[in-house]
């Protein structure tokens, strides 16, 4: 046996050249800018100094005359600015979903099959008697008559109760969702780049829904001082504002989304990275960064108690590691009777991903 055989490793020193490798990376600066195509472009030239990201043959100049011509970025002919299409927003969200889903199974489009058959939408080859309490929509007419033909002749027609066949259908969920990130500037504290990841993995979900599950909602709020809802089309310029943390706001906001929708199934992710710090009473803000007020956590616990007799469970991604703040996320999930999941940045995708996908299949009503 002649076993292993080991060599010197010699890294790659080869340019990344070509229109499509350099797209990619395009796609990743324009997180980390916030969808801001200048700074996006400005930092790639910067890289292509110092790594030789181009070849002679093909420059950044000739990358950005191809992204113009392609229909990613636009310039105004008022300042000259540059900045990013439609186009670039849904690639970027394929991008997200790409890299954090990548082994997704495909599956049919809205579907959530459960193991259970009855009232539903698709038919199956399942057939039975007609018995007291299903619907009119689930019986075969068609095979109803001929049972009664069959049963009674042609002569005198007689359609009785006995003659009716029922056709089942696979039932399937629907599933309303709402997505709260936390915006407050403790996610670009630290030294730790935490917003980034956070609506990268939002882009990936809301693309997951809209490409795998289209009858599934996907709602998105955002909470630091106040609270309010963005869209899909808002995520690749979401930044980090001078914000304190306002769970309550976005509790409520995000339950009163889910009020309105008709699904039986709802629920609401939070990734969050600390306390709540932060209540709004009678037009005031009331703040406390400091420590956990036990004002705003017993309001924000009072919140959470709320969702559950609503039954919406909320699903906690804790990005903070600190052991005090991950006791105010145990106890807040004990009184929602949720789940929580303690996530570095690189494994957040992949736990939303598996925690979305595994609701699906057992919230059957």
């Amino acid at each position: 046996m002649r076993g292993f055989q080991f060599s010197n490793f010699l890294p790659d020193d080869k340019p990344i050249g070509g229109f499509d490798d350099l797209l990619k990376l395009f796609m990743q600066l324009l997180n980390y800018t916030a969808g801001d195509a200048g700074e996006a472009l400005n930092w790639m030239t910067q890289l292509d100094k110092q790594h030789h990201l181009t070849t002679n043959e093909y420059g950044m100049g000739d990358f950005i005359n191809d992204l113009k011509e392609k229909g990613y970025i636009k310039e105004d002919p008022r300042d000259g600015s540059t900045s990013i299409t439609s186009k670039t927003e849904q690639t970027i969200r394929k991008s997200a979903l790409e890299e954090i889903f990548g082994q997704l199974k495909k599956a049919g489009k809205g579907n959530h099959n459960s193991n259970k058959s009855g009232i539903g939408e698709e038919k199956n080859a399942d057939r039975r008697e007609y018995s007291f309490g299903d619907s009119l929509d689930q019986i075969d007419m068609t095979a109803s008559i001929q049972n009664a033909q069959v049963n009674h002749g042609i002569g005198n027609f007689t359609l009785t109760e006995r003659d009716l066949e029922v056709e089942e259908k696979d039932y399937k969920t629907l599933t309303s969702t709402v997505l709260m990130i936390d915006i407050s500037h403790s996610m670009i504290l630290y030294g730790e780049d935490r917003i980034t990841p956070a609506k990268k993995v939002a882009m990936a979900l809301a693309e997951l829904i809209k490409t795998r599950y289209p009858k599934d909602t996907l709602d998105i709020v955002v909470f630091g001082n106040d609270a309010w809802t963005i869209t899909v089309k808002d995520l690749p310029y979401l930044q980090v504002g001078p914000y304190h943390t306002n769970t309550l706001a976005g509790l409520e906001l995000a339950t009163d989304l889910l009020r309105r929708r008709k699904t039986h199934n709802k629920q609401i992710f939070m990734i969050t990275d600390g306390k709540p710090t932060c209540l709004k009473e009678n037009g005031r803000y009331y703040k406390n960064s400091i420590g956990l007020d036990r004002k705003v956590i017993s309001k924000t616990l009072n919140m959470a108690g709320q969702c559950k007799r609503l039954k919406i469970p909320i699903t906690t991604f804790m990005i903070a590691k600190d052991p005090y703040l991950q006791q105010f996320v145990r106890d807040f999930t004990e009184v929602n009777g949720g789940r929580a999941f303690y996530s570095s940045l690189t494994g957040l995708g992949e736990y939303i991903f598996e925690d979305y996908i595994k609701n699906r299949r057992k919230t059957v009503r």
